[in-house]
């Protein structure tokens, strides 16, 4: 039978070409021609055992997640996509942090407000979620080390990777609810199977920032290190001793165990849209800057 025929047969399980299973040219070579492109925002790096590391390199801005850093994280992400000598990825930040989450001057910038606009409405995923979601797609491990900051946005990108290690001391939260918004970075996908509904409402609703043993207690990471880069290359190390394909095959078939509809992304955009309009939001920004501010009642149901 030919590989055509059971690609018919076998539906959602993919066959790359040949042509696209050869390369013409050597990782180190791939890898310098893709940073010619990312700087200065991201920095592609070959590591042992045929791995990379993509490192986060707005150290200035503690690696705040900016549109054109979102932009090459997702072009990155789909490149590596058809890189099939590569046997898994490591996500880190340079400087003190992972990263502080999304970066508001591009948020809050008025010459961004149709974009944000489209994004929230078109049918499809949101920037905001592809730039998360699309580490979950990859077909190879991804490991996040973490430490410092990794808040927001950063906590939403580490929880799209298939495994996280992070120093005792990094500060961690789900950051939205303390501007009036929600989480909508691919949250409803991302959290599913990692974390324990109960435990998802409280950090998303409370926006309580809490350290490294919280986070391994509430099973936002894998592993906690004095040194996780050093345990992130030993994890690769031992992963690529595996089949590369037994490995994709694994991280599929357990995301699939907690696949959750698109429409739930759709929610999440929905609602922000929501928050942005109402009254309370505002109120939000203030607070931040005095205890004293009061919200009004409710305006959803």
């Amino acid at each position: 039978m030919s590989v055509l025929s059971l690609s018919k047969i076998l539906p959602g399980v993919g066959f790359l070409p040949f042509s696209q299973r050869t390369t013409a040219s050597s990782l180190a070579q791939r890898i310098k021609a893709a940073n010619d492109n990312l700087a200065p925002d991201v920095r592609l790096e070959l590591s042992g055992d045929d791995s990379v590391i993509v490192w986060l390199t707005r150290i200035d801005k503690r690696n705040a997640l900016s549109f054109a850093l979102m932009d090459k994280l997702i072009d990155l992400a789909h490149l590596l996509t058809t890189w099939t000598d590569v046997r898994a990825v490591i996500l880190a930040g340079e400087g003190k942090s992972f990263s502080t989450g999304i970066d508001l001057a591009d948020l809050n910038n008025p010459k961004n407000l149709k974009q944000v606009a489209w994004e929230l409405i078109k049918p499809f995923q949101s920037k905001f979620q592809k730039v998360c979601l699309v580490w979950r797609e990859l077909p190879m491990p991804v490991i996040s080390v973490l430490h410092g900051h990794c808040l927001g946005a950063g906590l939403q990108l580490a929880l799209a990777t298939d495994i996280r290690i992070a120093t005792a001391d990094c500060q961690f939260a789900i950051m939205e609810a303390k501007w009036g918004l929600v989480a909508d970075m691919g949250l409803t996908q991302s959290a599913m199977g990692v974390l324990r509904a109960d435990i998802v409402k409280e950090l998303a609703m409370t926006a309580r920032i809490f350290d490294g043993q919280q986070a391994c207690d509430y099973g936002v990471v894998s592993h906690l290190s004095d040194t996780p880069m050093e345990v992130a290359k030993n994890l690769v190390a031992e992963l690529s001793s595996r089949s590369p394909d037994a490995v994709l095959a694994s991280k599929r078939i357990i995301n699939a165990m907690y696949h959750t509809p698109a429409t739930t992304l759709y929610q999440e955009k929905l609602w922000q849209i929501k928050l942005l309009l109402g009254q309370n939001r505002k109120l939000a920004v203030k607070k931040a800057k005095d205890e004293t501010v009061k919200f009004i009642g409710r305006q959803f149901n």
